[in-house]
């Protein structure tokens, strides 16, 4: 059983299909000049288009990456590098996936001045400390929309009309968390570059693209043969393109947020009945991810645990839970010390099942009892 759809997700079969077939039909170099590299080009363009259509908010650009990482790498030293002569000032939060968080601190090593929002206990950042944290100078606020470990959503329709209004500064979100299911959504304000990642969305690992606004100037952080606009070189995939359109194509057409939000509450109801259990950001959080810290023990033995029985969940950022110490998200949050190391991320998928949940819970139970009987309690 799969609980682990935040960390990457299975390819739907209809998006295998369409990569299958894009991959034999759609062979020629899109750069090439004869008629079947144009054939690829056409279709690689109309990706772009469908892309562009789906995520709207009058952003009329995009470029293909490898995925997320390289998408908000590129946004964000591609736009800071070609117009720090505007100011070398930005924002973004403590809470950032590391793709972000660490683009910004590198570029703190370029000359850069970066500030970091802080959050409250469930992972909330201020309106207020944006507003205050706005300079002349600012070039750019990055804020990620869903955060990837806690599920924390943060309101970007809101910092999108404080920036624009109040700054001169560019606004950056990565949605790789919620493009498909909370976004695209009615917002009347919105990021000026947004990023999205194929695999978060039953579509094609190495898959990613970057949305923008006309008339925004990037620089390339990788050179070859000018592909992409010559802001992504390399031989673009027109598979990989292809079936990331269609990935999107087909999370617009399905909605599961009720079912999400169901089991989600069911499940904080679960938790919260559980002794040495909290869970994280219950009133802040989307419904498909539920993060979960238990007192004393180690989130791997939870995930071991669990694994036993045949259960997949995370310990936190699959991107960083084979790394040592604390998490920077949990920290930011200030979770106790005796719970910071003891996190779960439960994170929900389409094809979830009620009974599952059940087994899930089940797990938890037989977990906690086994627990105990170790604690003498």
């Amino acid at each position: 059983m799969y609980f682990d759809h935040s960390a990457t997700t299975k390819a739907d079969e209809r998006v295998l299909q369409t990569f299958v077939e894009v991959s034999s039909a759609y062979y020629a170099n899109p750069a090439s000049l004869h008629a079947a590299g144009k054939q690829s080009e056409k279709l690689l363009e109309r990706a772009r288009f469908q892309l562009l259509e789906i995520i709207g908010m009058g952003l009329t650009e995009g470029i293909f990456t490898s995925g997320g990482t390289e998408a908000n790498n590129l946004a964000i030293i591609g736009y800071a590098m070609t117009n720090q002569h505007k100011g070398r000032h930005l924002i973004t939060t403590q809470i950032e996936h590391s793709s972000v968080l660490n683009t910004f601190q590198y570029l703190e090593t370029q000359g850069f001045d970066v500030e970091y929002l802080t959050v409250d206990n469930e992972g909330r950042i201020s309106i207020e400390e944006l507003r205050s944290r706005l300079r002349r100078d600012t070039l750019l606020v990055s804020i990620i929309h869903v955060n990837n470990e806690i599920g924390t959503i943060q309101p970007i329709a809101e910092c999108a009309k404080v920036i624009h209004r109040e700054s001169r500064a560019v606004f950056h979100s990565d949605c790789v968390q919620s493009f498909g299911k909370l976004v695209p959504g009615d917002f009347q304000d919105a990021p000026d570059l947004l990023t999205l990642s194929g695999h978060k969305i039953y579509g094609i690992k190495g898959s990613g693209f970057l949305a923008y606004r006309k008339n925004l100037r990037i620089q390339p952080i990788s050179f070859g043969g000018g592909q992409e606009g010559g802001l992504r070189n390399g031989t673009v995939s027109v598979p990989h393109a292809a079936a990331l359109a269609k990935a999107a194509r087909l999370m617009k057409e399905e909605n599961n947020l009720e079912k999400f939000a169901q089991w989600r509450n069911e499940l904080i109801q679960f938790f919260s009945e559980i002794e040495d259990c909290r869970v994280l950001a219950p009133n802040a959080s989307v419904p498909y991810i539920l993060a979960v810290a238990f007192k004393n023990i180690t989130g791997e033995v939870a995930v071991n645990f669990l694994q036993e029985k045949g259960i997949y969940v995370s310990t936190s950022s699959a991107c960083s839970s084979k790394t040592e110490g604390v998490s920077h998200v949990i920290e930011a949050i200030g979770v106790p010390k005796n719970f910071e190391k003891g996190v779960i991320r439960i994170s929900l998928g389409k094809d979830q099942t009620i009974e599952e949940i059940q087994q899930l819970k089940d797990a938890i139970h037989q977990l906690m009892q086994l627990l105990k009987r170790g604690t003498g309690k």
